[in-house]
């Protein structure tokens, strides 16, 4: 395994260190479920056991809060605090659920309406989707029908992904194979702001103090916005497939996932190369950091997940339930559960992120390549229905 080398001009003193946040605590349900419901597998069990030589001022470094913070300064209303469900509860409580479904009538023939993206507003109050018939919609998970819901208008092309300013609750950035990013003000259903970014869009992500959003072309080249400004930095060509992006909690460093299996750590705003990481034995295409930080999740199209121990690297567990492709992946609002998508098999398989365990499995009766898990709760909103955007756990 590659020996991952810190960027000689970077020292660990000079790095991207932040003083100990609090701890985030969750209630731990022991008694009831009193909750609110308003390429091989070998090959990565190999590495379980060598732990890659990375200082944890990486990760670790981004506590949780980072974002509650910003958050708490920009006022956003936080949620109550949630009980955590353990492992061997998680089962009863979402054989209790029911799937709530949010139909789309601006469908315009079979196949026409495919969402591409889905994604929770910070505090979980709203879900934006976006389709391949150019469909940019804002739903109320609790109110289904489409007359709650508000269409925002203005992409030529297909919304490839959407993503909500993390410290704004009514910002939503989207992006299309139009070659434009727009900026929406959901309250208002107006776009805010329009920036060119010179090719087909196809991933973005926001940075946590929601100054910047980083935008991934098709070909390979990330583009920098500036929300202050409104404008692009010229495109940065990377010389590898790079399929989604992310940022560390604190926003000092950028994760792309790539076309070779690797996961590339950037410096940010430098983005200068800082580490890799050999995830997988073929292409690397989603990954989601947990939300205290401690794991990071990489799926692929080996059909795994693989959860990575972000103190030191080690490939704690290989998800392999999974039938195709890994889409998607995101974890629970507690970091305890993990789930992922695809575009192949049915069935939501959720794992215990701890364990490695799969304690559930959500029937779908069609593939669900795309996955979220609600912010502060146990609901878990998915795609690949014909009849639209399903939410288990939203229906009364």
């Amino acid at each position: 395994m590659e020996r991952l080398v810190p960027n000689p001009v970077r020292s660990p003193e000079t790095l991207h260190t932040l003083p100990p946040a609090p701890a985030v605590e969750y209630e731990r349900i022991e008694d009831d479920l009193n909750f609110d419901t308003a390429s091989s597998q070998a090959h990565h069990e190999s590495r379980q056991t060598t732990p890659h030589p990375i200082p944890p001022f990486i990760i670790l470094s981004d506590p949780l809060t980072t974002a509650a913070a910003a958050a708490a300064a920009t006022m956003i209303p936080q949620p109550p605090p949630r009980r955590s469900v353990p492992k061997d509860r998680l089962s009863s409580l979402f054989s209790s659920f029911k799937t709530q479904t949010y139909h789309d009538p601006s469908t315009r023939g079979p196949g026409s309406h495919t969402m591409r993206t889905l994604a929770w507003s910070p505090t979980g109050s709203l879900i934006a989707t976006g389709s391949a018939d150019r469909t940019l919609r804002i739903w109320n998970p609790e109110k289904a029908h489409v007359k709650y819901s508000t269409e925002l208008r203005g992409h030529t092309g297909a919304v490839e992904r959407v993503a909500w300013n993390p410290v704004k609750e009514a910002e939503l950035a989207s992006v299309s194979s139009d070659g434009t990013v727009r900026f929406w003000d959901v309250r208002s259903k107006a776009s805010v702001g329009e920036v060119k970014v010179g090719g087909e869009g196809f991933t973005i992500a926001w940075a946590p103090d929601g100054d910047v959003v980083m935008v991934g072309r098709k070909d390979d080249a990330l583009v920098p916005i500036t929300l202050s400004t409104m404008t692009a930095s010229a495109p940065i060509p990377q010389n590898v497939q790079t399929n989604q992006t992310t940022f560390s909690h604190s926003g000092a460093d950028l994760l792309l996932t790539t076309g070779e299996g690797k996961i590339k750590i950037l410096d940010y705003p430098s983005l200068a190369h800082v580490y890799t990481l050999n995830a997988h034995t073929s292409a690397c295409f989603c990954l989601e950091l947990c939300p205290r930080g401690r794991y990071l999740a990489i799926g692929g199209s080996d059909a795994l997940i693989t959860l990575w121990d972000t103190a030191d690297w080690v490939c704690r567990h290989s998800l392999a339930n999974m039938v195709g492709a890994v889409r998607s992946v995101g974890f629970s609002f507690d970091g305890s559960f993990v789930v992922g998508g695809s575009d192949e098999g049915t069935g939501l398989e959720i794992a215990h992120a701890e364990t490695g365990e799969y304690v559930h499995t959500i029937p779908t009766t069609h593939p669900a390549p795309h996955v979220a898990w609600h912010p502060s709760r146990y609901w878990i909103a998915y795609s690949g229905d014909p009849m639209g955007l399903k939410i288990v756990g939203a229906a009364v």
